[in-house]
């Protein structure tokens, strides 16, 4: 489940749980105690050497919300290694942008449970 995540991501996990951003929140409130058609989310979850905004261990779905600095050339980079090596993990993800998150809620929703549709199918026809 966490992919021999070191201890050091475990701790920073835990710092980042305690200080969401406000799109995190927003999206945590839905997502906590199994709102969302009962699917279990764990919120910044330690898998490898990141630290996943949003994690479905059930479909192997990562939820990551994207503010400002992910517009960066630098950080478009680095998220598209990240992506790289979370997918050879096995892990689907689908990214929001923050103010769609805050501002979209109910769409961001919609598109999460229609993702999680694709991947049952997938993991029903294994």
């Amino acid at each position: 489940m966490h992919h021999k995540a070191l201890p050091e991501i475990f701790r920073r996990a835990k710092e980042l749980r305690n200080r969401l951003t406000p799109a995190e929140a927003v999206l945590w409130e839905r997502l906590r105690a199994n709102r969302l058609n009962g699917l279990h989310f764990r919120r910044q979850h330690p898998i490898f050497k990141y630290i996943l905004d949003f994690y479905c261990h059930q479909f192997q779905f990562a939820i990551e919300l994207d503010g400002e600095i992910h517009r960066l050339k630098d950080q478009i980079e680095r998220d598209k290694e990240r992506e790289e090596d979370l997918k050879d993990l096995g892990i689907h993800i689908i990214r929001f942008e923050n103010r769609f998150v805050i501002h979209e809620t109910d769409e961001v929703l919609w598109q999460i449970l229609t993702e999680i549709e694709k991947l049952k199918k997938d993991f029903s026809s294994k």
